[in-house]
Formats: structure tokens, C-alpha cells, sequence
């Protein structure tokens, strides 16, 4: 049972940081929009993530520091989901 829960859970870490590498690229690329299959694709991670990282949002608040913010949202629920895969792990 933890072998399946731990496997859920890493191909959700997946998803995170397709996340990850999606936000970065708009990021960086103003604009870039994805069409066809990536946004397909992106829907797709934008809808499994965001709940999480929204209820994340409320809880903890983005960090200002000078002009900058930082959203702490996206590493908690990493380092959450982390612990969770350990977890699993060790229920072997």
C-alpha cells in the first residue's frame, strides 16, 4: 500500500514541477502562450496544482522583500510532499 501511495505521490512531485518549468517560462518569455498540445498539457498541470497551492496561498502569505515577492506557497507544498513520499516510503 505504501509502494502505491508513494508512486501517487511522486507523479504528482512530477506534475509540480512541470508546474514549475510552465511558470517559469511565462516568466521569462512575456509572450509565449501555449497552443495545441502544450496547453493541453498545461491545463492540465494549472488543474491538479492549483488547488493545493491555492489553499497554500491563504495560509501563508507571499513574502515581501524590497520590490520583490516571494511566493513560499509552491516550496512548502514541495517540501510537504516530500516528507509525505518519505512517509510512504517507510510504511514498506
Amino acid at each position: 500500500m505504501g509502494e502505491i501511495i508513494a508512486t501517487v505521490l511522486w507523479l504528482y512531485f512530477v506534475v509540480l514541477l512541470a508546474r514549475f518549468v510552465i511558470d517559469l517560462v511565462q516568466v521569462l518569455s512575456k509572450s509565449w502562450r501555449p497552443s495545441g498540445i502544450v496547453l493541453i498539457i498545461s491545463e492540465f498541470v494549472f488543474t491538479i496544482t492549483d488547488p493545493p497551492l491555492n489553499l497554500l496561498r491563504r495560509i501563508i502569505p507571499p513574502l515581501k522583500i524590497g520590490g520583490v515577492t516571494l511566493d513560499l506557497s509552491f516550496l512548502l507544498l514541495i517540501i510537504l510532499l516530500q516528507i509525505a513520499i518519505s512517509l510512504s516510503i517507510s510504511l514498506l
